[in-house]
């Protein structure tokens, strides 16, 4: 047997087997949120781009199919706790959560309103539906990553800016913003770049 030959046998399981375990804990982390899973999911997802990297040919096995739906269901489910993690770790609870996903920002007095005598600032709800937008911006990047067109993040980021550029006006939403995008792309990106390496 040929020594790129058995390298590939073992990239290729190395893949299939991290790929999987990324996918599962992904999952996991989505529905049972625990910063545990993620960062396992973060592991082996990161053996699984290495895996991908180094594998010089085609399976002969049939594993794109495969591949694809995993690296797609990872991309998908993992983005959410990725952020959600990367948010935790630089606000540390120092913005209230909302009701319906978003965060209680406490707007700015006018002058006329501190002319009247107005003392307590409104409170309202920013970002709303965070969870289900970054469901769709990750089906979205990862489409576009796996179908080897890239180009279409510019897209996803732009409409995704142009839909919550009224929300943007606090810092805490900004910062909020710019932190889970962030995170959420560069997962769903990670994910889709396995696939796209290894079926390349």
């Amino acid at each position: 047997m040929n020594l790129f030959v058995i390298a590939d046998v073992v990239s290729w399981s190395a893949l299939m087997v991290s790929l999987t375990a990324a996918t599962v804990l992904s999952i996991l982390a989505f529905l049972k949120p625990r910063s545990t899973y993620l960062w396992f999911a973060a592991g082996t997802l990161s053996v699984a781009l290495i895996a991908a990297a180094t594998i010089s040919g085609p399976s002969g096995m049939g594993f794109a199919p495969l591949v694809t739906i995993l690296g797609f269901t990872a991309a998908v489910f993992g983005g959410s706790p990725a952020a959600s993690t990367a948010l935790d770790l630089a606000m540390r609870g120092s913005v209230a959560p909302g009701i319906h996903g978003g965060i209680i920002v406490t707007e700015r007095l006018s002058a006329e309103e501190q002319r009247m005598g107005v003392v307590t600032p409104a409170r309202r709800e920013v970002l709303r539906g965070g969870l289900t937008i970054g469901v769709l911006e990750r089906i979205a990047s990862a489409g576009a990553i796996i179908a080897g067109f890239p180009e279409a993040l510019a897209i996803v980021v732009a409409v995704k800016g142009v839909g919550r550029f009224t929300e943007l006006e606090a810092p805490e939403s900004r910062e909020r913003f710019i932190i889970g995008t962030f995170a959420s792309l560069i997962w769903a990106c990670a994910a889709a770049l396995v696939v796209h390496l290894a079926l390349r």
